[in-house]
């Protein structure tokens, strides 16, 4: 099926050819961290159905933005992940999501919600306490780490080796943390004075 096209002389509409599809940008996210096989990405997407993240993901690869390998036994198992031109939209991610922060507002009922979905926000947050270093967050039984350089910060899945701090949260720390109402610095004050370390 021939790709829909704004038709626009435009590079904002050129990169809506590419990424503008409802889920494209979700799965980028999902890719953000490290690689995925189909099932995680179908269970880290509720909504979506199995038809059209195929389709989703045979776009994003032929339009350069992710990648397939085949590992295990027999190459068995089939990883997605970033290209550089699909991890070059991490900065847009980021932007989106302090936007969208103003946007979030209270949990609704009908709102799926997981861990590492705050990765991007809480992400800010760890780069004004830690400017450069390593830093593992554990919400939950979700761990993905933060690599903070002088030229930005990226995510990754499972814990850092050796961090410089270890974080540990729960779901609702993570989304106040995330959405401002709650700073990380006075999370973590709080904690040590409680004797409940948060890191």
């Amino acid at each position: 099926m021939p790709r829909r096209s704004y038709d626009h002389y435009c590079t904002v509409s050129r990169a809506l050819d590419i990424v503008g599809d409802r889920w494209n940008l979700l799965v980028v996210r999902e890719l953000c961290s490290g690689p995925r096989r189909y099932s995680d990405l179908f269970a880290d997407l509720p909504g979506i159905s199995t038809d059209v993240l195929a389709a989703r993901l045979k776009d994003l690869e032929r339009d350069g933005i992710l990648t397939k390998r085949r590992i295990g036994p027999r190459a068995g198992t089939v990883l997605y992940e970033l290209t550089d031109s699909g991890a070059a939209l991490r900065p847009v991610l980021d932007t989106l999501s302090a936007w969208g922060t103003a946007q979030l507002g209270e949990q609704r009922a009908t709102d799926a919600v997981r861990a590492h979905w705050f990765a991007l926000p809480l992400g800010r947050a760890v780069a004004e306490l830690v400017p450069t270093g390593t830093v593992t967050v554990r919400i939950g039984d979700t761990a993905f780490h933060y690599v903070i350089t002088e030229t930005g910060l990226t995510h990754h899945d499972g814990p850092a080796d050796a961090p410089d701090l270890d974080l540990r949260l729960d779901l609702a720390a993570a989304s106040e943390i995330a959405t401002g109402a709650l700073s990380l610095a006075d999370t973590l004050a709080e904690a040590a004075g409680s004797g409940h370390p948060a890191a």
